[in-house]
């Protein structure tokens, strides 16, 4: 797996990140302190990004609010922060037609062993399965300065 130390973090939003806000249609991550803007990433989502996940496998990326709930430094991807969808709406919507909301929704940076395809990453678009992407260099610094219990807000 690829080291996070290679890539600049700045230290200085260690501690300061108490929101985040997605903003699907622009492709972009905002990070905020107290409704101060931080920070704004560039970002990918799920194959098929328009309207709210409702069932696994509809590759959508949620909308509404969540929590970060996880981190893992040994993802399949480079790095991830756990996103807390489904909630208990999601999963009483997907029940209502026999299906699972899914779950496993994550930021996430790039394939392991695909850090030389950041260039593809605008052509690419959205790819993932539901999930939000940004670069490996992006993703090394959320990493660093979100903790578990940050609100994250997506919208449309």
């Amino acid at each position: 797996m690829e080291q996070k130390k290679e890539y600049k973090i700045d230290e200085s939003l260690k501690g300061k990140v108490n929101l985040i806000v997605v903003e699907k249609s622009k492709r972009q991550l905002s990070i905020y302190h107290d409704n101060e803007l931080l920070k704004t990433y560039k970002i990918s989502l799920g194959q098929n990004p328009v309207g709210h996940k409702q069932f696994e496998g509809d590759n959508k990326t949620p909308e509404g609010v969540y929590f970060i709930d996880g981190k893992n430094p040994k993802s399949k991807y480079f790095l991830n922060l756990g996103i807390s969808y489904p909630n208990e709406k999601d999963k009483e919507y997907a029940a209502k037609y026999n299906k699972s909301a899914g779950g496993d929704i994550k930021i996430h940076g790039l394939p392991n062993g695909f850090s030389m395809a950041k260039p593809l990453f605008d052509i690419y678009g959205d790819w993932t399965h539901g999930c939000i992407a940004v670069s490996n260099e992006d993703m090394a610094e959320l990493y660093e300065i979100i903790d578990i219990g940050t609100k994250i807000e997506i919208k449309p």
